[in-house]
């Protein structure tokens, strides 16, 4: 049986139309926190080397 948790806003109960936010203010707030950059998902930093191929063999070259 899964244990039921409140709002991740603001705790109060959630609202079946709504779950897992108590109310479309709550899923709103979350939802700019979101685009606002409040949140983020960590990401692998790239740097040139993750691009660089490494050597390539020499081509012949046409006459």
């Amino acid at each position: 049986m899964a244990t039921r948790k409140g709002c991740p806003i603001c705790s109060r109960p959630a609202a079946p139309a709504t779950v897992p936010f108590c109310s479309r203010a709550c899923a709103n707030r979350d939802l700019a926190n979101w685009m606002t950059g409040r949140y983020a998902i960590p990401a692998r930093v790239e740097t040139d080397a993750d691009d660089d191929p490494g050597p390539q063999p020499a081509r012949a070259r046409e006459e």
